[in-house]
């Protein structure tokens, strides 16, 4: 693409990619003097122009200039970085139906089986905490919503693979940043809002009001989907310029649930609709989850697909990846694997726990606390375990420069009256749980999901991920009791 294609009264030069990252090597590029949290793109111009930088995008005077690059001066570098990008990449946005999914807790849950589910109708995309996928392309997340040059590249790709809809999960942090700005949302889902990212947001008013951007921003033509039952829900929409429909359990909603059967392997439910009731079953489990559900449906409904359509596809819909996810391997204890990294949801499962698990038997609960984030919600953390888990295992959980130890016993200082260990040793404090569960208790391990890494302080480290180490424990588990029966048998 041509630089005057993009700006007025510029050299007639071939920009062949942009950059935002100055440590990246980018021939032929723009290079966007963002401001970020650490650090501020205009002290990098020159690593930049030795990275293959010919365009320098900035705010601020740029002392040092060189002849054979150019320089141009804006106001807001992060609004032109959106609008170049959108450009650059084709407006991708514009050509996907686009679902942005934004809130505490349920993000990765909804947009995933919104991908799910859409596919039966057009092929669907996702991007967000768990990764990145497109028809036959899985790839491994970057942030939870994408720089602003990644996410538009993404899209793109999207488009060129024959993709028609992508499900994007939208932080608190990206919006702030501006890194949506520019993408054209159909659809915006608003989940909850609960205690997290305060370390960034600083109270619970700028983050909320760091969301209510996302749907401040929705165009004319979107339609904005709001949980009715959760206490910012019909804040969050006050002021949109789109149809607002909602979706609750406890309180009147455009779709809700009258009535419904929380089982360990399957939900049934009453939707009303229009006036209309519909008796629908899936085999999503707990009550968080059906507020998922529901604007799921609520979502799909708005873009022309009926609920009658959908009944098939709820029953079947494929697990999403460290979301409540069940390991059976025939063990007779239950072990869930789950992301819930906030009060709220932390809360939320152990609640699902205390339902599956018998009063005589025991929820054995293992998590920690991301270090160099929020860490006013480590005691909170402790009280949680405390009034829900009999065992409490304390652990490390993206330490990056906390020592794992110094976490755990601040998560411990909010327990009171349940017995804890601390098994610094993620992995280890996993295979242990295993090893001291017994019939119908339940084991929660909590925290990370299906994560594959461990941020420590040089960065990402490989790591086998809760589900595959407590998939392992239970094979040696299930060997070891195999064993055991023959040598009885034997006797």
């Amino acid at each position: 693409m041509k630089l005057s294609e993009l700006f007025e009264n510029v050299p007639d030069i071939e920009i062949r990619s942009l950059m935002a990252d100055s440590r990246t090597k980018r021939p032929d590029s723009i290079f966007f003097c963002v401001k970020g949290m650490m650090f501020d793109g205009h002290r990098f111009v020159e690593q930049a122009i030795e990275n293959g930088a010919k365009v320098i995008i900035h705010s601020e005077t740029i002392e040092r200039t060189h002849e054979d690059v150019v320089y141009i001066k804006v106001r807001d570098v992060v609004d032109v970085f959106n609008k170049v990008a959108d450009a650059f990449y084709g407006y991708p946005s514009h050509t996907l139906l686009m679902f942005g999914v934004t809130g505490t807790n349920g993000k990765s849950s909804i947009a995933s089986i919104i991908r799910d589910l859409m596919s039966n109708i057009r092929p669907t995309g996702y991007v967000g905490t768990i990764s990145i996928e497109y028809g036959n392309v899985k790839l491994p997340p970057l942030l939870t919503t994408p720089d602003i040059d990644d996410l538009h590249g993404i899209l793109h790709d999207m488009v060129d693979a024959g993709i028609r809809a992508c499900a994007l999960e939208v932080s608190s942090i990206g919006i702030e940043q501006g890194r949506v700005d520019s993408i054209d949302f159909d659809v915006g889902i608003f989940t909850n809002l609960t205690h997290d990212h305060l370390d960034y947001h600083g109270t619970m008013d700028n983050y909320f009001r760091a969301k209510k951007k996302f749907f401040d921003r929705l165009k004319e033509s979107a339609v904005a989907v709001t949980n009715a039952d959760d206490p910012y829900g019909m804040k969050m929409v006050e002021d949109c310029r789109c149809k607002v429909v909602t979706y609750g359990i406890d309180k009147p909603a455009d779709y809700q649930i009258l009535r419904y059967q929380l089982m360990a392997d399957r939900t049934v439910f009453t939707l009303r609709c229009n006036g209309i009731d519909y008796e629908l079953e899936t085999n999503l489990v707990a009550k968080f989850n059906l507020y998922n559900l529901l604007g799921v449906i609520a979502a799909l409904n708005q873009k022309g697909i009926s609920i009658t359509q959908m009944v098939p596809w709820l029953r079947t819909i494929p697990q999403v990846e460290g979301r409540v996810e069940r390991s059976d391997l025939g063990q007779p204890f239950n072990i869930i694997v789950d992301f819930a990294h906030t009060p709220d949801g932390i809360e939320q499962l152990c609640r699902f726990a205390s339902e599956i698990t018998p009063k005589t038997k025991r929820i054995i609960a293992i998590t920690g606390s991301a270090g160099k984030r929020d860490t006013a919600k480590r005691p909170v953390f402790g009280q949680l375990l405390d009034k829900y888990a009999d065992l409490i295992i304390l652990t490390e959980d993206d330490p990056r420069n906390e020592k794992a130890l110094d976490i755990c016993n601040e998560i411990a200082s909010g327990i009171s009256r349940k017995p804890y260990v601390i098994i610094e040793d993620r992995a280890q404090a996993i295979i242990q749980a295993v090893e001291l569960a017994d019939a119908k208790d339940t084991i929660l391990i909590l925290g990370k999901g299906d994560e594959k890494f461990i941020y420590r302080e040089f960065g990402r480290e490989p790591y086998e991920g809760d589900d595959d180490i407590a998939r392992d424990a239970l094979r040696k588990y299930r060997s070891e009791e195999l064993q055991k029966e023959k040598e009885d048998e034997a006797q």
